[in-house]
């Protein structure tokens, strides 16, 4: 666990970065900074590390203040992913991502071997590894960041904006892993970002900060929504909370039609129906012009209300698509099972 108890960080001019910052970051759980410039997120990061040193307060990890661990010896025992990976650009990949553990004393063989192996867990090739950084993506480079903050097998990892640098597209995927990583490795991580949406996908907890580094509210993603502390979290988390909320409503349950499907070539007396091929997978929406228009869907059961609703809005039908993992259809959420579905869950 790491405490940050009345945690203060103020510069020879006055500045004052962080002020009074009391939160816990559980054992095992990701624990997200979030708020606008100036709030002091990566300064509050940086000092669990001894970076930058408190001012006034303490910093604990696991009960032990950090300001009392030789500075080296505390970096070695925490991963630290930053944007833009920070990769040295002269050395392998390979020998990036062993670059802690050569420095503990591993020996070369070891240390690329345990390369090698995240290169794999972080979803990469492991024919990368001969490479070059700027023969990389830049979300490929943020992979290998990760890999490397993973090499020594640390308890503890720091995240500071890793995946802003990189496309909508990307940055998707790379919180996805880092998801899936999680619940591999159950790492005590403290993650930065300034977008709200990547703080609810990610966090475990979300704390926000204000300007001048005072904690406006520490709470899970769903408490935070439900329940902001004040008119700033209410202005930070944005008017449209509520969709973001949707998130963490289940779509099991959710009543389907299983009526307004039909192969092509077949004919319906619905307003609109879906078609499908022969494998049970969605083609488009068919209103009987003949043309078929787009379709959005969601896997039933495991992804949210907020998957379904979006996949409703694509549809001219105003209907979502429910498929299987395998992307097989399993029936249609029509508008009426929304709306009820939408009601419980404001109700709820």
């Amino acid at each position: 666990m790491i405490t940050f108890d009345a945690v203060t960080k103020r510069y020879p001019d006055g500045t004052v970065a962080v002020d009074h910052l009391s939160l816990e970051a559980p054992t095992g759980e990701i624990t997200v900074l979030v708020g606008p410039s100036g709030c002091g997120k990566t300064t509050s990061l940086r000092m669990i590390n001894r970076m930058i040193d408190a001012s006034e307060g303490q910093i604990l990890l696991d009960g032990v203040p950090v300001q009392g661990i030789d500075p080296p010896t505390l970096r070695r025992g925490i991963g630290y992913v930053i944007q833009q990976a920070g990769l040295f650009p002269h050395r392998k990949i390979v020998d990036n991502i062993a670059t802690v553990p050569f420095l503990l004393g591993w020996d070369k063989k070891k240390a690329r071997a345990r390369a090698m192996e995240l290169l794999e867990r972080v979803g990469l090739d492991p024919a990368m590894a001969g490479r070059y950084p700027f023969q990389l993506s830049g979300g490929q480079q943020q992979r290998v960041g990760v890999a490397r903050a993973l090499a020594a097998d640390p308890p503890v990892l720091l995240m500071d904006e890793p995946f802003s640098a990189v496309d909508p597209v990307v940055r998707t995927s790379l919180q996805d892993e880092l998801l899936r990583l999680q619940a591999e490795l159950n790492k005590t991580i403290v993650f930065v970002t300034h977008d709200i949406d990547e703080a609810i996908k990610l966090g475990d907890r979300v704390a926000v900060l204000r300007v001048g580094g005072r904690l406006a509210q520490l709470a899970d993603p769903k408490t935070l929504l439900s329940e902001p502390a004040d008119d700033f979290v209410r202005e930070f988390l944005g008017r449209d909370r509520g969709i973001r909320r949707l998130q963490f409503v289940s779509t099991e349950g959710l009543r389907l039609r299983t009526d307004l499907t039909m192969r092509e070539g077949g004919e319906s007396e619905e307003p609109w129906t879906l078609v499908v091929s022969e494998d049970g997978r969605p083609l488009g929406w068919t209103s009987g012009s003949g043309e078929l228009e787009p379709y959005g869907t969601f896997v039933y059961g495991r992804d949210s209300m907020r998957s379904a609703l979006d996949a409703a809005l694509l549809s001219p039908s105003g209907c979502s698509v429910a498929v299987d993992e395998e992307g097989r259809v399993v029936g249609v959420a029509g508008r009426q099972a929304l709306d009820e579905a939408l009601a419980e869950a404001a109700d709820g």
